[in-house]
């Protein structure tokens, strides 16, 4: 199965970052996200890589110095200001067959066999992995006296269930596709109408690379020996 990843935002809430590369190329540690990301995709035997490019598109030659001789990847511009939906509709004659598709900014522990055994049991033109969104403020659990017993950071909310990314899509689900549109708005919502979207709840790590705060957070992990996403260890 190919791999698409959207690569073209500009990550403005990451200003500091993304003035002179493209956020998928906001390092890690040493390595730039989107190679974590593909990383994950080649434990799993999943090589083939399609990036869609747009704000400062360039940078993405420098990956090359730093990829798994095995990887066969194409770098595609689809336009700077190109929405989600038309930049994965402009790569369609390419996808003849289903295929992964993810966001150039968030990280898991997923395990993609099971997510295509989901995929294939349901059926439908779209499967997105469902994940719970993680805390944006500390929690405090408090005694009736008001003193505090334990301040835990980023609690996630266990109640609610977000788009973690990961799909995996049919070639059908181009029909779902007409004009400059985003992804995640009429595409999906036409596709839950029609009851071709259906969701792989995962209930382990993830984490999005949305603002500063996350940055610094998934460095810390990567510092760590058990680091959640590094699944090929």
């Amino acid at each position: 199965m190919k791999t698409v990843i959207l690569a073209g935002g500009r990550g403005t809430r990451m200003e500091n970052e993304t003035q002179y590369i493209p956020k998928p190329m906001v390092p890690v540690g040493d390595k730039p996200i989107i190679w974590h990301i593909m990383k994950i995709f080649d434990h799993y035997g999943f090589k083939e890589f399609f990036i869609l490019t747009g704000y400062r598109g360039k940078e993405f030659i420098k990956l090359f110095d730093l990829i798994d001789p095995s990887w066969d990847i194409s770098l595609i511009d689809t336009g700077l200001e190109t929405l989600t939906a038309t930049r994965l509709n402009m790569v369609k004659d390419l996808l003849k067959d289903d295929f992964f598709m993810t966001y150039g900014d968030g990280l898991a522990d997923i395990n993609l066999f099971e997510l295509i055994r989901n995929h294939t049991h349901n059926s439908t033109f779209v499967t997105v992995t469902a994940v719970h969104p993680p805390g944006r403020f500390g929690a405090m659990e408090l005694q009736e006296d008001g003193k505090v017993t334990r301040f835990v950071e980023k609690e996630p909310l266990r109640t609610a269930w977000i788009n973690g990314g990961f799909f995996i899509i049919k070639p059908r689900a181009f029909d779902y596709i007409t004009g400059e549109v985003m992804w995640e708005h009429r595409p999906l919502q036409n596709l839950a109408h029609d009851g071709q979207l259906n969701a792989y709840k995962h209930e382990g790590f993830w984490q999005c690379m949305d603002t500063p705060r996350d940055l610094i957070y998934l460095n810390e992990l990567w510092a760590q020996p058990n680091c959640p996403w590094r699944v090929w260890v």
